[in-house]
């Protein structure tokens, strides 16, 4: 199934992911393995540099696979090299913008510094 009809769901759980980003590698923050029979709907994903002197970028893509762009999955953009101010904060997706992440997806993060930046993710899980 690639994702659960959502006008006959059965559970709605709140959840939320938090990534500090302690290299430059993409990194998960939200998957939904294949076959988990769930979909997830992002309602929030917040980018924070908690350095308090130097900027950072971050690139935050949609990836069509759960393990990766090396599972065969391919990256589409959400926000790409975008500047983090020190101390700043960024709003990659809010509740306007709210996408949902079917099975085998996934969230993936990539600073420009290692830790410098934190990535938080508020999401239900619908099934």
């Amino acid at each position: 199934m690639a994702a659960p009809n959502v006008v006959n769901v059965a559970t709605i759980t709140a959840k939320s992911a938090a990534v500090s980003l302690a290299n430059t590698n993409d990194t998960v923050v939200v998957t939904n393995a294949a076959s988990s029979g769930k979909v997830f709907k992002l309602n929030q994903l917040i980018v924070v540099n908690d350095d308090g002197t130097n900027s950072a970028n971050i690139t935050v893509t949609y990836v069509t696979a759960d393990g990766g762009t090396g599972d065969g999955g391919t990256a589409f953009h959400l926000a790409k090299t975008v500047a983090v101010p020190a101390g700043g904060m960024l709003v990659v997706i809010d509740k306007s913008t709210a996408m949902y992440i079917e099975e085998d997806r996934s969230i993936y993060a990539q600073a420009s510094a290692a830790n410098d930046l934190d990535v938080i993710a508020s999401y239900e899980e619908i099934s």
